[in-house]
């Protein structure tokens, strides 16, 4: 790893931002207040604060706005009804039991409405450690509007500001995003290859790069000043946006057959000259990232295209040396690797060059896309709380989890002798996740975090005595918890509870020992109720719903196949539908391999058909990168290339992947499917045919020619519908063993 990119990574990121906002919008009203001589009022508008800015993730400003509206009306609502019921234990047992029941629930509409709830259970628990009483109870809670306007206030300054800079920092980690996917694809050149566990990383890099790739989307098309190309700065974000969409397409659409390239060319040298120089490839664009979220000038390593010379040189050697006709098809895929990876570098030498915000760019014109190929739409319907209120919605039994166990930590913390018991509560409702293997990975590092964080704030107190100095670093721990609260948590539990044992002893410096017991005890007894509970309740198993994601990834494969291969037996190709068809093959896939990863977290008992789930996740990882890559070629088809003798190969190649969504579907289906494979094989007849003739040129000392360049073309794209066929069939026979009644 190198700790440098990191670093400077980190501190021009986003989530760095984030935390210095919610730091600075925390601690202002605490030292103001508390300066006045009035520290309630500034920890109350602290809490308003915080409580805002749980809600306020990165996306377009108008959701912002609208999000940090809702919470504020929300969190006032809820600190009124908490604050009056609280005193009356049974009242408030059905309050408590309301909140985190319906708190919970309005996840189904998004993470924004869903840090909405937690913003709303948040107020609750701490406003039940001391909540007031008569008038004091609207006056508090005004307090807290206030603090969470405050927060507001601040948001939309800073935007206000500087309102192009969360877009840049987002398109910065959407090239190193990319940049990772590219070291993914580089370790396919090793030697030493896992294809499995290969495969694996590069889906979950694909899957990291798709994500960033949303959020920059609705960033772009929901800000209007970006997509009507108001200024100078908003066209190179747009132009920058669709080109990295671009490369990162090029790199998905050049997926070869590496046991083969192994097996010709190990002994060369040659494959791992090519990782090296995608490896080289991938640094650029971290320098281009960061470059971009840190507002600086960016420049290209020129010793890349000196490196692609002798590339190019090189493959010309090994092609007057080795090119024979049993490996002829090892050289024409070198060469389209090369030719991928010099358009690639093309790619980054004009994002560097945006990164100067130049002004002779404007010469460059620009289409705006349609939105709808990058971002998908979710409106508030009704209909959708109502039919997720069932046992078979797993947000469902999260809430029924949620209301049930933060009912349970209630009543713990009124019967023991505890301190600080909102804690408990508290505890319970932040580590409880919809998703099982989320909750158990929470319970973990909140605990490791919990005793780490009380540890160094032991050793920390001991040593430095100083109010001053414990303020100062007080301010940095919360930095840090608040910028790490999205990226690891852990660091941010150890962290927070560094800087709570911090603020606690700048209070009451006497109550420390009481404060550091009851930190460990508390979260102890949360976890274990978190953990009880995340168990008695169970979730919906993955293994319950998979055979529902793997028949979508089945489908969208289906029809993204069927209109990408159209154009080659002549009937009309449309980019744009072909492309939502891409998009949706790619986010079926990677829910696929989300359901996948989360069963893995599950206990042993319930990871039913792991071996071939794998399997299926990575024959269709495969499937969906051939057809992207025959997408490539579709785009520019030549005449020559379009013939009906495509046909049986398409059918065939369709009728494995029906049956084995018949089979995840319904379990029923031939178990030994046979298809004539007479049309399927007439492609090598045109294929052997130009192959002949070109062996006769390779005798005559002829290297270049039309011919070459046509065999090479055409072999290249009819080699795509074979590896599509023979996945097709794989993919069949593991479907065998994923049938329904299997489970």
């Amino acid at each position: 790893m190198d700790y440098l990119k990191e670093y400077r990574s980190f501190i021009s990121s986003h989530y760095l931002s984030e935390g210095v906002r919610i730091t600075a919008a925390i601690l202002l009203p605490v030292l103001i207040w508390s300066y006045l001589g009035n520290l309630p009022v500034g920890m109350t508008m602290a809490l308003g604060a915080l409580s805002a800015s749980i809600p306020d993730n990165p996306g377009p400003i108008h959701h912002r706005k609208n999000g940090l509206i809702v919470c504020t009306i929300v969190i006032f609502f809820v600190s009124i009804v908490t604050s009056l019921t609280a005193p009356i234990h049974t009242l408030f047992f059905f309050v408590l039991t309301g909140f985190c029941f319906i708190f919970s629930m309005i996840g189904v509409y998004g993470a924004r409405a869903g840090s909405i709830g937690v913003a709303a259970l948040l107020v609750m628990v701490l406003q039940t450690e001391h909540p007031a009483k008569g008038w004091d109870i609207l006056f508090d809670s005004l307090i807290l509007v206030a603090g969470s306007g405050w927060y507001i206030l601040l948001s939309l300054v800073l935007y206000g500001m500087r309102p192009y800079k969360l877009i840049q920092q987002a398109l910065g980690e959407y090239v190193m995003m990319a940049a990772d996917y590219l070291r993914a694809k580089a370790t396919f050149y090793d030697k030493e290859l896992d294809y499995d566990k290969n495969y694996q990383v590069l889906l979950a890099r694909q899957i990291a790069v798709q994500e960033k790739q949303n959020l920059v989307a609705e960033l772009i098309f929901k800000t209007r000043s970006i997509v009507k190309e108001s200024t100078h700065t908003s066209r190179v974000l747009m132009m920058i946006f669709m080109d990295v969409a671009d490369l990162f397409e090029r790199a998905m659409t050049s997926h070869q057959n590496y046991e083969k390239l192994h097996k010709y060319f190990d002994e060369t040298g040659i494959l791992d000259e090519y990782r090296l120089l995608i490896v080289s490839l991938s640094n650029e664009l971290d320098e281009i990232g960061i470059a971009l979220k840190s507002g600086t000038t960016s420049g290209y390593d020129q010793r890349i295209d000196e490196e692609l010379l002798e590339e190019r040189d090189h493959l010309q050697k090994l092609r007057t040396t080795m090119l024979n006709p049993s490996n002829i098809e090892g050289f024409i895929s070198l060469r389209h690797i090369l030719d991928s990876i010099d358009d690639i570098a093309a790619r980054i030498r004009t994002l560097h060059h945006y990164t100067s915000y130049d002004k002779k760019l404007r010469r460059k014109k620009i289409n705006t896309p349609n939105p709808d190929d990058f971002i998908s739409h979710q409106d508030i319907d009704p209909k959708m709380l109502r039919d997720n209120l069932s046992f078979q919605s797993n947000i469902f039994r999260h809430s029924l989890r949620i209301t049930t166990s933060a009912v349970f930590a209630y009543l713990v913390a009124q019967f023991l002798p505890v301190g600080h018991s909102y804690w408990i509560l508290l505890t319970v409702i932040v580590i409880l996740k919809p998703a099982y293997s989320l909750s158990k990975k929470r319970n973990v590092e909140r605990l490791t975090g919990t005793i780490l964080g009380a540890l160094i704030g032991l050793a920390f107190l001991y040593l430095v005595k100083d109010k001053t100095a414990i303020v100062i670093v007080l301010a940095f721990a919360m930095i840090g918890t608040y910028s790490f609260m999205r990226r690891k948590y852990m660091v941010s539990v150890t962290m927070m509870t560094f800087y709570l044992l911090l603020m606690f002893h700048l209070l009451d410096p006497k109550d420390f020992a009481v404060i550091f017991t009851d930190r460990i005890i508390d979260t102890l007894i949360g976890s274990a109720i978190a953990f009880i509970f995340g168990y008695l309740l169970q979730p919906v198993w993955e293994h319950e719903q998979i055979n529902e994601t793997m028949a979508t990834v089945l489908k969208d494969g289906i029809l993204y196949y069927r209109l990408t291969a159209a154009p080659f037996t002549g009937k009309p190709f449309d980019k744009a539908v072909a492309n939502v068809a891409r998009k949706n093959s790619w986010v079926a896939l990677a829910n696929l391999s989300d359901a996948f990863t989360r069963m893995l977290s599950e206990p042993k008992s319930k990871q039913i058909n792991i071996p071939h789930i794998h399997q299926f996740v990575v024959a269709n990882h495969m499937l969906v990168s051939h057809i992207a890559t025959l997408t490539y070629y579709a785009d520019s088809l030549s005449s020559e290339y379009v013939m009906e003798d495509y046909q049986p190969l398409i059918n065939a190649s369709t009728r494995y992947l029906e049956q084995s969504l018949q089979l995840v579907e319904t379990g029923k289906g031939d178990d030994d499917l046979q298809y004539d494979t007479t049309g399927v094989r007439l492609m090598d007849q045109h294929i052997n045919e130009l192959m002949r003739q070109r062996q006769e040129e390779l005798k005559k000392g002829i290297i270049e020619s039309s011919l070459r360049k046509k065999l090479s073309d055409f072999k290249s794209i009819t080699d795509q519908f074979y590896f599509i066929y023979k996945i097709a069939t794989d993919i069949q026979k593991i479907s065998l063993h994923l049938k329904p009644e299997n489970e």
